[in-house]
């Protein structure tokens, strides 16, 4: 899979994106990830990216035709185009799996005030939010989205992460609570199904739990 990440920040991406199974997997040749500053399609001298919003209001606008410039040197037939912004749909596990499915991803991590609406109607194929709070842009956003997707690849996770994933394949359910030594630390024990060795009645109790 290809990722290709449109930001006006590049240096917040270079810690996350650079350890744990996301370096692993770019190292297997699984994902191949290219992070992009919006600024190299600006305009004039300094690079300029925004501006002022139509009828007055506060703060700054990403400019529609700034972002098309930047899709029309990335994008392929093969390409999916996402805003993330806090007005699209919420991000799950569901759509998670259908993304990992997709060749080509291109993310556009909005920030200042938010983008021209016209990038919504006409340049991106969908608007993705991963809750309903504020952030300062769409940075964080596309790296949870990207550590999502990326684990559901078939070949990025190992055998011990696979086993673990497995629960997130049940719509609503995403991990059942989980024991280890001590069986008991201060008084807390661990529950006694789990060292009873029933294995259909440890699987009942942990779609009960």
């Amino acid at each position: 899979m290809q990722i290709d990440i449109l930001t006006l920040f590049p240096d917040m991406f270079t810690g996350p994106f650079d350890a744990s199974i996301i370096k692993r997997a770019e190292s297997r040749d699984l994902i191949k990830i290219e992070i992009h500053d919006l600024r190299k399609w600006g305009e004039g001298t300094r690079r300029n990216v925004d501006d002022r919003p139509y009828s007055g209001g506060p703060g700054m606008l990403l400019r529609v035709d700034i972002i098309d410039a930047a899709l029309r040197d990335l994008r392929t037939k093969k390409s999916k185009v996402i805003l993330l912004d806090a007005t699209g749909e919420k991000f799950t596990e569901q759509k998670a799996q259908e993304l990992s499915k997709i060749d080509h991803l291109i993310l556009i991590a909005g920030h200042y005030e938010g983008v021209d609406h016209r990038v919504h109607e006409h340049l991106v194929d969908e608007a993705i939010s991963i809750g309903d709070y504020v952030l300062t842009g769409g940075e964080i956003p596309a790296m949870v989205m990207v550590d999502s997707v990326i684990r559901l690849i078939p070949g990025v996770l190992g055998k011990d992460e696979s086993s673990v994933d497995e629960s997130h394949k049940t719509p609503g359910y995403l991990e059942y609570p989980q024991y280890t030594r001590p069986e008991v630390y201060k008084g807390w024990e661990v529950p006694k199904i789990l060292l009873s060795g029933n294995h259909a009645e440890i699987d009942k109790w942990r779609k009960k739990s």
